[in-house]
């Protein structure tokens, strides 16, 4: 009777160690952060469907810059993203997230170039509308990290410029070419076919 309460003993001593490890090993402050370097996008990263978290450390940022961090997924998959701004991987969470369709946002100033770090979370929402077809396990998404200028990505400003070069050429054309000159130079044109 001993050796078999013995081994009862060492059964539950065995398996609240492994419980221990397994809690432990789930945590996210035991997660390999990922580089995510300022303006280059990381595209098909993967997470499971429900409660997938996944750390990226940010690279190449500038103090008291203000930056953006985007996630775009399929609208197909029904999930819901979080985005979460750390300073270290035991911090408690900055949540100012912007949502926009299947796009999640979160807008920050950098007060450190050290240890920033980025945690995204996902989990299912909804269910699948299509009978006997199973749930997918894994999401796909693009993360980006952006800087700001003026509240608008660095990279997009060369469409505004080229927009107001679009707008200064067509006030300033007409002063050149006005209509009226090119209306009589086609009436003129028509009267000289006819005779």
């Amino acid at each position: 009777m001993k050796f078999d309460k013995w081994h009862m003993n060492l059964f539950s001593l065995l398996s609240i160690i492994l419980f221990i490890q397994v809690g432990t090993s789930s945590t996210p402050t035991s997660l390999q952060p990922k580089n995510l370097t300022v303006g280059e996008e990381l595209k098909g990263e993967t997470l499971h469907l429900k409660f997938g978290q996944k750390f990226y450390k940010l690279v190449g940022l500038k103090e008291n810059f203000w930056y953006e961090v985007k996630i775009s997924y399929p609208a197909s998959i029904p999930a819901s993203f979080s985005i979460e701004l750390k300073n270290d991987l035991t911090d408690e969470h900055r949540n100012s997230n912007r949502r926009l369709l299947n796009t999640e946002k979160l807008i920050f100033k950098a007060e450190s170039t050290e240890k920033v770090h980025v945690l995204v979370t996902v989990n299912a929402e909804g269910v699948v509308a299509q009978p006997n077809v199973q749930e997918r396990e894994l999401v796909l998404y693009n993360i980006v990290c952006d800087e700001l200028m003026l509240g608008i990505p660095r990279f997009t400003w060369w469409v505004g410029f080229t927009a107001f070069l679009c707008l200064l050429f067509a006030f300033i054309f007409p002063h050149y070419f006005p209509l009226h000159r090119l209306l009589e130079y086609n009436a003129q044109n028509q009267k000289e076919i006819r005779d």
